[in-house]
């Protein structure tokens, strides 16, 4: 049995709770009782490890904008040299208790943890969607993305990382990366993965969930069959069958944010400001170098200057966005909106492109899928296993 730890520090109560995300009274009933038994657990509610939302000094030696799978990794190590203050400013809240349960992940899309985009309207694709606009969630909460995805640990193919590095983009190669990502990791099942690949001692807890849908393992066994081996999809091959390895400590969500900011809370030198957004980064005209941002905190801009950097990691979407808001991007795209033309940099807003997806609906009889209910709750709470361990 996996008991929590005692919990001697007063709970904190991020929200939204789960009963809020979902429809329907008696559900809503069961999700609000399921929120007070997680809340009892210290290993989820983590109410020592929670870091406060700071009052900002006016000048730090680095910025960090957003607080996702990027910024969390480069503030927490900015934060790791002592003489460096650092700033992470992220727009949302902290992480809600209930995200730390994998199968809860579904709960948090289009809540106020998600940015709630919609792509403008395709011509080949999101055919079923109003509009063909198709709807692209994004985090919106320290740890960004990370709080509310599946939880897969992908790093990506060798191919795209090479391809960078032959256009240009220096120290962006597989081979350039790789110790990066063996740095972060501490795989905790290293015998089911290709050797030289993966790492322990990392803060990035690796494994598969503890609970696998019976299907899981007969669509291995089946690409078998059509002679697709069952691979280390972050090794020396990137294609096959897999049940992946994702970003979980015994069942429970480790966010970015959890790996890289919880630890180093208490550092001194490391301020994070939550509930804010950035406006605009303050260029100067003639060197072109970031000096600042402009940052609406409780309803009030202020400007926060940096004397080393300002670090924009803000996601696939909001960089882009803060970049052209700031008046780096396309001239005429800036000239449309009225936006002051800082820097002409055509590239800025285009190209954007996410990974294929193609969804299928299908009946099966299986027997053996066990519902959400409370036996299946109280399997999660006293052995952190079972069917809400894993993202299905």
């Amino acid at each position: 049995m996996k008991m929590p730890l005692s919990c001697d520090c007063p709970a904190t109560r991020p929200g939204p709770t789960l009963a809020s995300t979902c429809g329907g009274t008696p559900f809503m009933l069961f999700m609000g009782l399921l929120e007070v038994f997680l809340r009892s657990q210290c290993d989820i509610e983590d109410p020592c490890g929670r870091p406060k939302s700071a009052s900002p000094y006016p000048e730090y030696d680095f910025i960090v904008i957003g607080s996702g799978s990027a910024g969390s990794v480069v503030a927490g190590r900015l934060s790791e040299i002592p003489e460096w203050n650092v700033l992470l400013i992220e727009a949302g809240q902290d992480e809600p208790t209930g995200a730390q349960v994998p199968s809860m992940f579904l709960n948090y899309l289009g809540t106020e943890l998600d940015w709630m985009y919609f792509t403008e309207p395709e011509k080949e694709a999101c055919l079923n969607e109003n509009e063909q606009r198709c709807y692209w969630p994004r985090g919106k909460v320290l740890g960004g993305t990370s709080v509310i995805n599946g939880m897969m640990y992908i790093r990506g193919s060798r191919h795209d990382y090479d391809n960078w590095a032959s256009l240009g983009c220096d120290g962006w190669s597989y081979n350039d990366v790789l110790p990066f990502f063996l740095k972060s990791e501490d795989n905790k099942q290293l015998d089911l993965v290709d050797r030289g690949y993966h790492a322990e001692g990392g803060p990035v807890v690796i494994s598969q969930f503890p609970y696998h849908p019976p299907l899981s393992r007969a669509l291995v066994e089946a690409g078998g069959e059509l002679g697709y081996p069952n691979r280390d999809l972050n090794g020396q091959y990137h294609t096959g069958f897999a049940i992946t390895q994702s970003t979980n400590i015994n069942g429970t969500r480790q966010s970015t944010a959890k790996a890289f900011i919880r630890p180093y809370k208490s550092r001194n030198n490391l301020h994070i400001l939550l509930n804010s957004t950035v406006t605009r980064i303050l260029i100067n005209k003639r060197s072109k170098s970031a000096y600042g941002v402009e940052v609406v905190s409780e309803g009030k801009k202020q400007s926060i200057f940096a004397t080393k950097e300002v670090i924009l990691s803000g996601g696939a979407v909001n960089s882009p966005q803060l970049l052209l808001l700031s008046g780096i991007g396309p001239r005429e795209d800036l000239e449309q909106v009225g936006v002051p033309l800082v820097h002409h940099l055509p590239g800025v807003g285009r190209n954007l492109q996410n990974h294929v997806a193609h969804f299928l609906t299908f009946n099966i009889n299986d027997t053996n899928t066990t519902p959400l209910n409370w036996a299946t709750a109280m399997e999660y709470l006293l052995f952190r296993d079972g069917l809400m361990s894993g993202t299905g």
